[in-house]
């Protein structure tokens, strides 16, 4: 039985113990007080489980789960197990939340009906913050979004994130959808299987999650689990397919993007591709569905030439994107659209 305006939140723990105490901290001192945190201590090698349990003997509302090391989604799907308020809102160990975030999504839920409330978020670094205020305007009012409105936005990712953090779930259409095991990107497996499910969705445009940014290089630190996000797509893409028809188009577009990407992250890393093996599966996939790529890219004059150029060789794509890129930084060309930066020191005034 799940107990009513209570929200459990889930902070799946691994090798985070420079970052742990910002995060816990930023639940525990929420003006929301009616809570359940679960920490899953995913078997971190650190000090993690250790700082878990001293915050457990002093907040009551703390429960710590000590597991074998399993992954992500692994410890989400433990913290779930556990779950017991209306809402669930899940926190990665190394970000934090704003003071009253969980109290303007309640309250929104309350107010708006809504089955998932969304709220904007910062790209937070030691010295700054990010916000998107291409899509995400601080002083406007809510966005309702019904169903099929909803999958749009997904499927696009601009307004409507495939994270799985950010948000505030009614617990009971999130109880029974598992994370799936063993992959990156985690949360493009999941997100669609749950928004399916919603009528009425609610994003909040304030930016009340901080989002942190490691030091480290997605060049530096790529790997072939990388790809894992494309599966994560394709695999969406069938879904799509058969039960939205409709966003079939948007859905090919997305997987060509982070084709695209991957493609250059691969070629940044041919070291981890010696045998082009990797390249060669994302070359044969666009080969093979040029025809519905090319469709799906028919309004976007730019993804029309990147697919092109790569269809004659992946290299005159990578040529292209060089050129302008060049031709950006002599200002011969014009630049793309930022985010609103914020230093923390003006921030913090």
């Amino acid at each position: 039985m799940l107990q009513k305006d209570k929200v459990s939140v889930i902070v799946p723990i691994y090798k985070v113990e420079n970052y742990l105490h910002r995060c816990i901290d930023s639940i525990i001192n929420q003006t929301y007080t009616n809570l359940e945190i679960i920490l899953v201590d995913d078997g971190s090698p650190d000090n993690c489980g250790k700082i878990a349990d001293e915050y457990e003997e002093v907040d009551s509302r703390i429960k710590v789960i000590h597991k074998k090391n399993g992954g992500l989604s692994d410890a989400r799907n433990y913290g779930m197990k556990h779950a017991t308020g209306e809402f669930t809102i899940f926190v990665d160990s190394d970000d934090w939340l704003e003071k009253k975030m969980i109290e303007n999504m309640v309250n929104s839920s309350s107010e708006y009906k809504a089955d998932v409330v969304q709220s904007a978020f910062y790209y937070a670094y030691e010295d700054k913050l990010l916000f998107d205020n291409r899509y995400y305007s601080i002083n406007n009012a809510p966005i309702i979004l019904d169903n099929q409105t909803l999958m749009h936005e997904l499927v696009i990712n601009e307004k409507v994130k495939n994270f799985a953090w950010g948000k505030l779930y009614k617990t009971r259409i999130i109880k029974d959808i598992p994370f799936k095991k063993g992959v990156l990107f985690e949360d493009v497996f999941w997100t669609h299987k749950v928004m399916c499910k919603v009528n009425t969705f609610l994003l909040l445009h304030q930016p009340l999650y901080n989002y942190y940014q490691r030091d480290d290089s997605i060049v530096s630190t790529y790997t072939p689990r990388n790809l894992d996000i494309i599966k994560g797509l394709k695999e969406r893409h069938d879904f799509i397919e058969e039960f939205y028809e409709e966003l079939t188009n948007e859905s090919y577009k997305s997987i060509l993007k982070m084709s695209l990407i991957h493609y250059n992250l691969l070629l940044a890393n041919r070291k981890i591709d010696r045998d082009g093996l990797y390249r060669k599966e994302i070359q044969k996939y666009i080969q093979n569905n040029y025809r519905f790529l090319k469709k799906s890219v028919e309004n976007d004059s730019h993804l029309i030439q990147q697919l092109y150029l790569f269809s004659v060789h992946p290299y005159c794509n990578v040529l292209f994107l060089g050129l302008r890129k060049l031709l950006r930084k002599l200002k011969l060309f014009p630049q793309p659209v930022g985010l609103q930066r914020i230093d923390l020191l003006k921030k913090d005034k």
